[in-house]
């Protein structure tokens, strides 16, 4: 599988970039891929290219097709005026609108401060919930104190374990699991499929009717 890092640090070094590499360390060591790292500051020109020229250049145009193509996503941006940068929103808008589709998507921002770490919520959950990825529940937020302080390292493995989650359950799905209906008791009916079991909404309500 394929796991592809965005991030949106401008400084080197950038604890964005830090934040990235130790999220994507983490999910590897839970699923097998391939990390590929696609650093926005190297593809500012471009960016701003595109948008008047409506092409890629060469460097934006595989970056682009490495997102288009990962099987599990992390982003990660730095905090402007409380919310992502620009630079990181401009190379989602670049981004087909459709290339997210059911894609695996894990977010994350560092800042200098803890008071905003609800740019998760505000800001890049909505972004990426609009382009119909999937997001992991935990988002990961580092502020300047953070680093090195306790707590930061287990909300790293618990959003990288979700993320693998879902990596895994797409490879499974793909390898050729085909949903089948089940039999229970009561007439009911299981679909399996993927390494899950849903039980159709009509036959959740109709067991909540009094008898």
């Amino acid at each position: 599988m394929k796991l592809v890092v965005v991030s949106a640090g401008l400084s080197v070094p950038s604890s964005t970039r830090l934040l990235g590499d130790r999220l994507a360390n983490a999910t590897a060591e839970r699923t097998p891929a391939d990390v590929q790292v696609v650093e926005l500051r190297d593809l500012a020109v471009e960016i701003a290219h595109n948008f008047t020229a409506g092409f890629p250049g060469p460097a934006l145009g595989a970056a682009l097709d490495a997102v288009t193509s990962a099987d599990g996503l992390i982003v990660v941006t730095p905090v402007f005026s409380a919310s992502y940068s620009g630079l990181f929103k401009s190379f989602f808008d670049v981004l087909d609108p459709d290339a997210l589709t059911g894609k695996p998507v894990l977010v994350a921002a560092t800042g200098g401060s803890a008071r905003h770490s609800l740019v998760l919520e505000h800001a890049l959950r909505p972004l990426f919930a609009y382009l119909r990825a999937v997001v992991v529940p935990t988002g990961v937020y580092a502020a300047s104190e953070d680093w090195g302080a306790e707590g930061l390292v287990e909300r790293i493995d618990r959003a990288a374990g979700e993320l693998a989650g879902l990596m895994n359950g797409l490879a499974a799905g793909r390898s050729g699991s085909v949903p089948v209906s089940v039999p229970t008791q009561g007439g009911a009916e299981l679909v399996r499929g993927g390494g899950f079991e849903v039980v159709p909404f009509e036959q959740q309500l109709a067991a909540l009717r009094p008898e």
